[in-house]
């Protein structure tokens, strides 16, 4: 789908499809006002004959409107005019493109952006409306024989004026680059583990270092004799059973100021989890292809950024490899060294993320950053606590907590913070080791978190489980593309400071 501004009021722009509002008091938006002042009433009599209520996301499609270019007009409800905060234009935009698509027209005006949005502008309206439009229209069919049928709308146009113009291009180019970032991590998700294998993300990441070169991406691949050497005998635990390659992906965004602290992105990329020796049971298993969706969503962060041009130096760090059993597989019982020292006993081959996670979290003090978040699909009880519409957040940094939650509540990727309490650690006592990777069924999702922190001292740091939201399943199975919005919006109010 393809986004554009065009200079010009709504009445006088020709297109196949003209979006106006109307609200819940039976006001007109200012465009509806423009159309139904140039068609001499109609849109203020299909109001009057009940046919559109303004009831918030309800839609009208109107033709043959006389007086204006457009051929048709779709006068859609906003409700309430005091109660538009984001959540309800979000709603609105999605009922208005919804509508649109279900149409022959190809393309479509799009006013809404005008709308009072409450702590909201026009360049924000913009941004929402072009990632919605793009999840709408997001299809995956790479694998298809026969292709999903292509959407009619490929085109939506953004109507400007002098007091806008500079507003809704800046909406605009960064709307396109966060939905490219969203693509991506949705692409890489919903691949199939026999073509996204950690050297598949391997080559994603270099592609993206050429895509976006000129010095500000640059990708390192470590390969296993690195990692050895580096002696991440976690990392490297889990993917004994494999033959897949692992891989330690370092992808550089200079951005900043070469002497700036960067922020330092760390994904989990198991590109398939079987469970290890301790298996999974079969059923949904074909789910575990989404368990890289943290390295994917890193990998989708950088991109849009990068497209963003924005002024910080940021950097993803990828530990990917596959979790399977066989006869030199990693067992229950079995101890290993970390990069940073500290030793494991492994209860449970299942919980592998946190095994890969704490070598690239030790990896990356050698940045000296100034923030670290890691991302990851880690814990199944994080989907029991918080279900499918928040994230799990966890850090022991109030301040870095506080940031990351109004930037999920700023982007509509909503986050949840759980503890981190200094107390959960007894849990994940060993007889025989420094630590065990498992703490009981008893606070999961904390205990895995605990242990991701006694590898992070060296640096501020948070956590972020996206086991619950990171994909959907089900008629609607697909990977979401969170928190791709959470991290880029973090991430641009970082560079702002």
């Amino acid at each position: 789908m393809e986004f554009s501004t065009k200079a010009g009021t709504p009445e006088k722009l020709k297109s196949a499809c003209v979006i106006v509002g109307v609200y819940a008091d039976k006001k007109l938006s200012p465009s509806a006002g423009m159309i139904d002042a140039a068609s001499k009433g109609a849109l203020s009599k299909a109001i009057k004959n009940g046919d559109q209520t303004g009831k918030r996301a309800t839609t009208l499609l109107l033709h043959g409107i006389p007086g204006i270019l457009a051929e048709r007009v779709l006068l859609v409800g906003l409700g309430p005019q005091n109660e538009l905060n984001d959540k309800a234009y979000a709603e609105i935009v999605r009922a208005a493109i919804k509508a649109a698509a279900a149409t022959a027209a190809p393309d479509a005006l799009f006013t809404l952006t005008e709308a009072s949005v409450a702590g909201r502008n026009v360049q924000e309206n913009v941004r929402t409306a072009i990632v919605l439009a793009r999840e709408i229209d997001y299809r995956f069919d790479q694998h298809k024989s026969k292709k999903d049928t292509p959407a009619t709308l490929t085109r939506i146009l953004f109507p400007t004026d002098k007091s806008n113009a500079k507003d809704t291009a800046a909406g605009l180019a960064d709307g396109v680059a966060l939905a490219n970032g969203i693509d991506l991590t949705k692409n890489l998700g919903n691949m199939p583990p026999n073509f996204c294998t950690p050297s598949y993300l391997a080559d994603t990441a270099r592609k993206l270092a050429r895509e976006f070169g000129g010095g500000k991406l640059k990708v390192e691949v470590l390969e296993k004799k690195q990692m050895e050497a580096l002696k991440m005998g976690s990392l490297l635990s889990v993917a004994k059973g494999s033959i897949e390659p692992p891989k330690l992906i370092v992808l550089k965004y200079n951005g900043g100021n070469a002497k700036d602290a960067p922020v330092v992105l760390v994904g989990k990329g198991i590109t398939f989890d079987s469970g290890g020796i301790s298996l999974k049971p079969g059923e949904a298993m074909d789910e575990m292809k989404y368990d890289m969706c943290g390295a994917a969503s890193v990998l989708g962060t950088l991109r849009a950024i990068a497209e963003m041009k924005l002024k910080l130096n940021v950097i993803g760090v990828i530990p990917t490899c596959e979790n399977m059993p066989a006869g030199n597989a990693v067992k229950p019982g079995d101890i290993v060294t970390s990069m940073s020292g500290q030793t494991i006993e492994i209860l449970n081959t299942d919980a592998e993320g946190r095994l890969i996670l704490c070598d690239a979290l030790t990896y990356t003090e050698r940045f000296k950053p100034s923030a670290v978040i890691d991302i990851a699909t880690l814990t199944g009880a994080c989907i029991i606590a918080l279900g499918h519409i928040n994230t799990g957040l966890f850090s022991p940094h109030d301040e870095l907590a506080d940031e990351i939650l109004a930037a999920a509540k700023s982007a509509n990727d909503p986050a949840w913070r759980l503890p981190v309490q200094e107390e959960y650690q007894d849990q994940l006592k060993s007889n025989f080791a420094d630590m065990a990777n498992i703490g009981g069924r008893p606070a999961g999702s904390t205990t895995a978190a605990c242990f991701l922190a006694r590898y992070t001292k060296a640096y501020k740091w948070a956590h972020l489980d996206i086991a619950g939201t990171a994909w959907k399943s089900g008629a609607a199975k697909g990977a979401t593309g969170r928190p791709v919005s959470l991290l880029t919006e973090f991430l641009k109010q970082r560079a702002k400071t």
